[in-house]
């Protein structure tokens, strides 16, 4: 695909920390110029998210919650990390059900995207389900203050205004608003 003339050479890496949920290294990097730096490099395990679609494709579901990274209230996808051995969609799927209290049906891949491509290896697997299932409350109480479902013409506006902020769920609502499932 490329002819190479770019392509930056890594000379090594050295470990910083290495645990279940990421590795951090330094990287020695020379561009193609010859300019040499080092740079951190971040990588973490897959995670796979899933955007929940009622019945009648018009309203997706969400979760309220605070992500005390950044100080403030989102509203996300549900998701979370793959874990060793599992199929990613399994994981979306598992996931939504103990987040939400929702079962999808009907799970469709959507696409990976890398939301930090330049400092990062985060491997984000998004997936589509149409149509749930209620099953009753969220397993896991630590996750969201509120699930709701929203009218998907609400999503534009609530990105607009930094209620939508995390690139996964950014990208996946936005798959499914440009390109509705089927």
């Amino acid at each position: 695909m490329g002819s190479g003339l770019t392509q930056w050479t890594i000379h090594g890496e050295r470990l910083v920390d290495d645990t279940r949920k990421l590795r951090l290294s330094i990287a020695s990097v020379e561009l193609p110029d010859g300019v040499t730096f080092e740079q951190y490099v971040l990588r973490l395990p897959a995670a796979a998210m899933m955007v929940v679609l009622d019945d009648a494709r018009e309203q997706v579901l969400m979760m309220w919650r605070h992500r005390w990274i950044l100080d403030r209230w989102v509203w996300e996808l549900p998701g979370g990390y793959v874990d060793p051995h599992e199929d990613p969609a399994v994981t979306a799927a598992r996931e939504v059900e103990e987040e939400t209290g929702w079962r999808p049906r009907d799970v469709r891949k959507l696409l990976s995207t890398q939301p930090m491509v330049g400092s990062a290896d985060a491997d984000n697997r998004l997936y589509v389900s149409l149509g749930a299932e209620y099953v009753g409350d969220p397993t896991d109480v630590n996750e969201a203050e509120e699930i709701a479902w929203l009218p998907l013409s609400s999503v534009r506006e609530k990105m607009e205004r930094g209620e939508i902020v995390g690139a996964s769920s950014q990208v996946g609502l936005m798959h499914v608003l440009a390109f509705p499932p089927s």
